[in-house]
């Protein structure tokens, strides 16, 4: 069993990534947005969000595996939007603080 999660954004990443940081790690793709912004309250600026439909098994496996993992590592794009699904799994996944951010290059 793998002590490490890591969390990328595409399927050929987690792929190619995985090679790289042999079996204390298990790498997996979260395939881009978990969520979509569903609701904006006009007068508050409140976001209601929703999970994008077409990612529930892909939540299911995410969670799963992070429960087992010792460590979670996530390694989404270092743009504003890699930053996004970052928050967004940090919240659907329910992730330790200890969760750590980091970048591959």
């Amino acid at each position: 069993m793998a002590k490490n999660l890591v969390i990328v954004e595409s399927p050929a990443k987690a792929h190619t990534i995985e090679k790289y940081l042999g079996s204390d790690y298990k790498v997996l793709a979260s395939v881009g947005h978990i969520r979509k912004d569903t609701k904006v309250d006009k007068s508050t600026f409140d976001v209601t969000y929703e999970i994008d439909p077409g990612h529930k098994a892909i939540i299911a496996e995410l969670k799963k595996e992070a429960t087992k993992a010792d460590k979670i590592w996530l390694a989404t794009d270092e743009d504003r939007e890699g930053e996004s699904i970052s928050w967004h799994l940090c919240e659907v996944l329910k992730l330790p603080k200890n969760t750590a951010r980091i970048t591959f290059h």
